[in-house]
């Protein structure tokens, strides 16, 4: 997996979950991960989890935002965990800094107290499958109460670069596990 840091702003609004939209904007081909800040405010017709449709919508000042497109297989479940994980690898970066120690996970997002510090969500196209993983960056804009990495004293690139390392390094050791396995009864 293929990981780049945007150093523009982009105003995340949903749009950016379709198929080769990472292509488009940064040229990359193939399975890879992308971090970049700016705003959020997902459109009511971008919504892709049907529980937000009747919810407070999703927004935010400015949130350090992961898009992650996979093309081995458009597999909703496979995506689902995929985002599971990528939300315990945060929680796993964050425990570097001191103050992020009440950092929880629950699911697929991360919380300090009662405020959210993620979102996330994981869908497919018919050639791959699309993750959205954010983090507050700082306060601000958020319909719900949140928590941000501004206050727990963490820096969003140098996370993000850790982030992005970490789960391309755990991609790589899953293909590699998958390659190492001989299968039952295959012979000596």
């Amino acid at each position: 997996m293929k990981t780049h840091w945007i150093a523009e702003s982009i105003r995340y609004d949903g749009s950016q979950l379709r198929g080769h939209w990472l292509w488009s904007r940064t040229g990359i081909v193939g399975d890879a991960m992308v971090a970049f800040r700016g705003p959020c405010a997902v459109r009511g017709d971008e919504m892709a989890d049907l529980a937000d449709l009747d919810g407070p919508g999703i927004a935010g000042a400015d949130l350090l935002h992961f898009v992650w497109e996979c093309f081995s297989s458009p597999d909703l479940l496979l995506a689902v965990h995929r985002q599971r994980l990528l939300a315990a690898q945060a929680a796993e970066v964050l425990a570097a800094w001191p103050a992020a120690a009440t950092v929880r996970r629950e699911g697929d997002d991360l919380w300090v107290g009662p405020g959210k510090l993620s979102i996330s969500i994981a869908t497919v196209t018919p050639v791959s499958s699309l993750i959205h993983f954010a983090l507050n960056a700082t306060a601000g804009g958020a319909p719900v109460p949140t928590a941000d990495l501004a206050q727990l004293g963490v820096e969003p690139r140098e996370f993000a670069q850790r982030l992005l390392a970490l789960a391309a390094a755990e991609q790589a050791s899953i293909a590699d596990a998958r390659a190492k396995v001989r299968a039952k009864g295959e012979w000596q």
